[in-house]
Order: structure tokens, then sequence, then C-alpha cells
């Protein structure tokens, strides 16, 4: 079956769209090639800096793994506070201090986490992961621990 070169051109185009009459422009660092490419303008002047590469897949599948071990810690220290609630309430400081020191323990690995993120995002990953596995240490929630998952 033989194509007519006239028609092919037909497919590409829509009446009335001048937006394919206008020069296209190209951002600094990619590169026009084909047909009609020397009509390209390029915005920006080229540099020699690399491209921002992104995490490998090694490094998401850690942080993956961290955050789930903050999520878990979340989950303990929630466990461990209700568990002890009754032994707080014993306690000078009240039952509304026992309550928000609660929430702030459950809070904290959440927010280490957060912090260890946000803190290191232009660091190198052994830097991230140092912050995380040293919250991973000290957020360890011991009341769940020692008291384990019995009643």
């Amino acid at each position: 079956m033989a194509t007519n070169p006239e028609h092919d051109d037909d497919a590409l185009s829509w009446e009335g769209d001048e937006s394919l009459t206008a020069s296209p422009q190209l951002q600094r660092g990619w590169t026009a090639v084909g047909k009609g490419s020397e009509k390209v303008e390029v915005i920006g002047e080229p540099t020699d800096e690399p491209a921002p590469s992104g995490m490998s897949n090694a490094t998401l599948i850690g942080l993956g793994i961290a955050g789930g071990i903050f999520v878990l810690y979340t989950i303990g220290w929630i466990i461990g506070g209700v568990r002890l609630q009754p032994d707080g309430e014993l306690l000078a400081a009240g039952t509304i201090q026992y309550g928000i020191a609660a929430w702030v323990a459950a809070a904290a690995p959440a927010a280490w986490f957060a912090a260890a993120m946000y803190l290191t995002r232009s660091s190198k990953a052994w830097i991230r992961f140092a912050w995380l596995i040293a919250g991973v240490i000290v957020l360890v929630p011991w009341p769940f621990v020692m008291g384990g998952v019995g009643a």
C-alpha cells in the first residue's frame, strides 16, 4: 500500500493551529534533533553542571524501612502510654500533663523522621541515614518494650 506524503503531514496538523508556526523553545541543557531542529531557540545559557540525580533504589528502600520503623515506634509509644496511664494518674503531675507528655512522646518519632529528612535534604545519603539510625536508637518505646504486648 503506497502512502501519499502530502496526506501524512495533514494528520499532524490542525486547521487554524498557529502554535506550529511559532518557533519552538527548549530549556537549557536540552538538545533538539530531527527535522526543523535548527529553528529551535534555546532559553538560557548552557552550563557544564551535571543534571541533579535522584535517589537510588537502595536509598529509597532504606528510607521506607526507616519510615516504617518510626511508624511502629509511634504505635508503640501510644500503646505504652495508654498502658501506663493508670500509673501516671498517681503521679504529682495531673492527668492533663500526663496526656500531653504521652502525645508528645508518640509524636516524637514522626517529628524526628521529618526533621531528619528536611534538615539533610542537601546532604549525602550516609549523613541522612546516620541521623535516622540515631533516632531509631534514641526513640525506642521503652514502656511498650518493657511491658510486652500482654495486658
